[in-house]
């Protein structure tokens, strides 16, 4: 079993610092309480694009999409995307509650034929009512959780081929169809640490995703999840969100967590820990308590920090050393039957290439991946026949990070 990595597209602003997008005071509505800070990047389609560009360059497999109020539209943006690039995949994240499954059904197979198959799902069911009902939406969460169900029921039987009908407590179709499927079907990632998300998972994820825990609670998730989707005759693949702060050595590393860190003054967390306890989701508060909201020991497993979920929602920790620990904790997590890797760093730019660059090699030495992406200029010669280098004739480090 290959490890897949994946990269994470900022949708909603990226920057050197935690602070710019996810403290807020009150869910979002406003933003004049954050505190001031310099370095923070619009998420314009330039942007974005050197992002997925760049992401594609290091041999990342997709890049995930966020979804919701302070983002852009996640579908219309990674069609665009899909223009500046080849290969890469989008793993598109969405709300089944606020869109028809027919129509997701036929969005999803006209996405597949434009961007030549390398579409991706990611099912949101959404954890926050406040944000639900921006969008029309008043079910509840265990309720939003059946629906879901029902939806990627629909979905699936809209892909048939056939017309399809469906009768449940929040959809009625008659004759769901999409005339022409998607070739192939995407893939539906899928995550929830609810009781009412596991069922959901074990019946219709492909993959089923959780936020970066300590080893020991992933493998309790997993084994909770592969339980489920036995006794319905299925099989579930597994992966993970993270962020990295990854460099040449541990303590240059730790560093920069330690400056992220510097930059959240003690306001600013108590207001995003003040906002972030208001979610429903089960996930979002297993992330709250490997912290409480406290800065000291933010290290909650070897070379896991738990300090980007002080101001974050959503997946909070981030793995943090040199590119081999780094490696480690990735070798770690593949052991326990975790295959996809979602990972992303501040700013998202520079740390694709700090991973991709120091750690994907280290990985592929391991077997874990098939192959290293081939530097532009490798096999190029440079002045005298010598091998092309960076500035100053220095070897450039293919394998060595930066």
């Amino acid at each position: 079993m290959n490890v897949h990595l994946h990269w994470f597209l900022p949708t909603g602003g990226d920057g050197r610092t935690l602070v710019d997008r996810h403290a807020y005071t009150d869910g979002g509505i406003k933003r004049d309480r954050i505190t001031p800070v310099s370095g923070v990047r619009a998420p314009d389609i330039e942007y974005l694009a050197q992002i997925a560009k760049a992401a594609e360059q290091l041999g990342f497999e997709a890049v995930l999409t966020p979804t919701g109020t302070w983002c852009e539209d996640a579908w219309l943006t990674t069609v665009a995307l899909a223009q500046h690039t080849e290969r890469l995949k989008f793993l598109v994240a969405f709300r089944p509650g606020v869109i028809s499954p027919v129509l997701a059904a036929q969005m999803a197979a006209t996405y597949q034929r434009i961007t030549r198959g390398r579409l991706l799902l990611n099912v949101v069911t959404g954890g926050d009512s406040t944000e639900q009902r921006r969008f029309g939406d008043h079910v509840d969460h265990d309720r939003r959780y059946a629906r879901t169900a029902e939806f990627l029921s629909v979905v699936r039987g809209a892909w048939s081929g056939q017309p399809y009908d469906f009768d449940g407590e929040h959809y009625q179709v008659e004759g769901g169809l999409t005339a022409l499927p998607p070739d192939p079907l995407p893939e539906i990632f899928f995550g929830g640490s609810s009781a009412a998300a596991g069922p959901v998972a074990a019946a219709h994820a492909d993959v089923y995703l959780t936020w970066g825990e300590p080893p020991a609670a992933v493998k309790e998730k997993i084994d909770w999840i592969r339980s489920l989707a036995e006794e319905q005759g299925r099989t579930v693949r597994f992966g993970i969100r993270l962020h990295t702060i990854s460099r040449d050595s541990s303590r240059e590393a730790w560093a920069t967590a330690d400056r992220l860190l510097g930059d959240l003054d003690p306001e600013t967390i108590a207001a995003a820990q003040q906002a972030l306890g208001k979610s429903e989701s089960v996930g979002q508060q297993r992330m709250l308590a490997l912290h409480g909201g406290s800065r000291d020991k933010l290290e909650i497993a070897p070379n896991l920090w738990a300090g980007v979920g002080l101001v974050r929602g959503g997946a909070g920790t981030a793995l943090v050393g040199s590119h081999a620990e780094v490696a480690d904790r990735i070798e770690e997590y593949h052991a326990l039957g975790v295959e996809h890797f979602v990972l992303s760093g501040y700013p998202h730019l520079e740390e694709a290439y700090w991973f991709g660059e120091g750690v994907t090699p280290e990985l592929s030495r391991r077997g874990l991946l098939p192959t290293v992406p081939a530097s532009p200029l490798l096999g190029v010669n440079g002045a005298e026949s010598r091998t092309a280098t960076a500035p100053g004739g220095a070897p450039l480090l293919l394998a060595g990070g930066r």
